[in-house]
């Protein structure tokens, strides 16, 4: 395929993807999700994800679904997220060095209840689902897929829609487990049109199709105590353990397109076709364990990222067209593997506070990609946050919980090599800083 064509195919992509969705402008997408690069509610970016598998609350149906059956009482959360970043790379062009410094708001909402009771059997069933959609609510399907000769970034951006849905039972003794599923969408869109060399098209046909696509997640948790030693009191008692597995997941869109270029290209006219991902979640193991005491708990957790799978993701995308890149300067990826530590504490009957710690190894191997140019770099997350449980209310049953949390994540420089179109080359450094703040509102029925 020509540059112009590919030009062509890339520009037509990202207008029918912006037309689709119903918006004025192009989000930028990531290869990173809502979950992963800051947390779904506050206790999640308060504890750096480092607690995420024994959150009580909903976000348990994306971290650790099993951990839904912890609270007997049915939960409706909303909450709201926001990221301000400032993504750099100092290259020796003096262009100036920020890459991308365009905010990511999400509001939130999850609900969970128990479906035991449309059953004979005295057997708690939970279902919950949680909803995540950007810019405050009003963006849910746009999306960019690009290649850059300045330099982007891999795992930051905007995913309007983040969908998680699971339910969760006890299984024997202190073991529970629980299983849901992520939705991402499979879109697919068809433009027939007849231009003239002055770009004034006519007869235009434009179709878009998208459909749901699950992806599993599965936990399983452990009450030590309880399953070892449930008649008597034991050293094991507030010892809890998580076992989690998600499967990769991505969110596609393949465009096929045949325009007829009058008194140049005649009918049956020039087909063009289209696809990519614009969003990749790795698959994932992860393993946590907390001791809970009285008016506190500790634990962490580590996860392995299977990011090289994102190779063959890549092999298959016509607009990243890694096929027909030499060997020597395809992008490659590394499987990682992040440890997570954090703590809460009661500050009496009313207030929490807790905070978390992270490393997260950067899954990108090679430093220079050529019409790619992706950045990415190791870095270090710490999180701060605190709950105010209200127990007495005028109109409602039961406690109402709010939570605020903070999160501080320092990109690590790390050193590129940045490949323009023309294949001149050029050194730079990456790194960056992201301030995340988010805040939720549950209430218990």
């Amino acid at each position: 395929m020509s540059g112009s064509h590919r030009f062509t195919v890339r520009a037509l992509t990202l207008a029918i993807a912006t037309t689709s969705a119903g918006f004025a402008g192009i989000a930028s997408a990531s290869m990173g999700n809502l979950g992963t690069a800051y947390g779904v509610m506050p206790v999640d970016v308060a504890t750096a994800q480092s607690l995420s598998m024994f959150n009580d609350q909903v976000s348990a149906t994306y971290y650790n679904p099993s951990y839904l059956t912890t609270d007997e009482r049915g939960e409706l959360t909303g909450g709201i997220l926001h990221a301000e970043q400032e993504l750099r790379s100092a290259r020796s062009d003096a262009d100036g060095d920020i890459v991308s410094d365009s905010p990511s708001q999400h509001v939130l909402i999850g609900m969970k209840t128990n479906l035991g009771s449309l059953t004979r059997f005295d057997h708690p069933i939970y279902l919950g689902f949680i909803a995540g959609v950007e810019k405050y609510g009003k963006e849910m399907l746009a999306f960019s897929s690009e290649t850059s000769e300045t330099g982007q970034y891999l795992q930051y951006g905007k995913e309007p829609l983040f969908l998680n849905i699971g339910g969760a039972t006890p299984l024997w003794r202190g073991i529970s487990g629980g299983f849901s599923v992520r939705v991402t969408l499979e879109a697919e869109a068809q433009l027939d049109a007849v231009s003239t060399l002055g770009g004034e098209t006519s007869r235009e046909q434009l179709s878009v199709n998208a459909e749901p696509s699950l992806k599993s997640i599965l936990g399983t948790t452990i009450r030590w105590g309880e399953t070892l030693c449930p008649d008597s009191d034991c050293f094991l008692d507030g010892w809890e353990s998580a076992f989690t597995y998600r499967t990769r997941s991505s969110a596609s869109t393949s465009v096929n397109s045949n325009i007829i270029v009058t008194q140049t290209i005649p009918d049956p006219g020039l087909s063009l076709a289209v696809a990519t991902i614009d969003s990749f979640q790795p698959e994932t193991f992860g393993f946590g364990t907390q001791y809970k005491g009285d008016g506190w708990r500790v634990g962490g957790s580590i996860e392995q990222q299977n990011w090289s799978e994102l190779e063959d993701e890549f092999g298959r995308d016509t607009i990243r067209d890694q096929e027909n890149v030499s060997s020597g300067d395809r992008i490659r990826f590394d499987d990682v593997l992040i440890p997570r530590i954090g703590a809460e504490f009661d500050l009496g009957e009313h207030f929490a506070v807790r905070g978390g710690l992270a490393y997260e190894e950067s899954p990108l191997k090679t430093t220079r990609n050529p019409e790619l140019n992706y950045l990415d770099t190791n870095k270090i997350v710490a999180g701060l946050g605190i709950s105010a449980t209200y127990k007495r209310t005028r109109l409602l049953a039961y406690p109402v919980r709010l939570d605020l949390g903070y999160q501080y994540q320092q990109l690590q420089e790390r050193d590129f090599t940045i490949v323009d179109f023309d294949g001149n080359e050029q050194e730079a450094t990456a790194d960056g800083d992201i301030h995340v703040i988010s805040g939720s509102i549950t209430l218990k029925f």
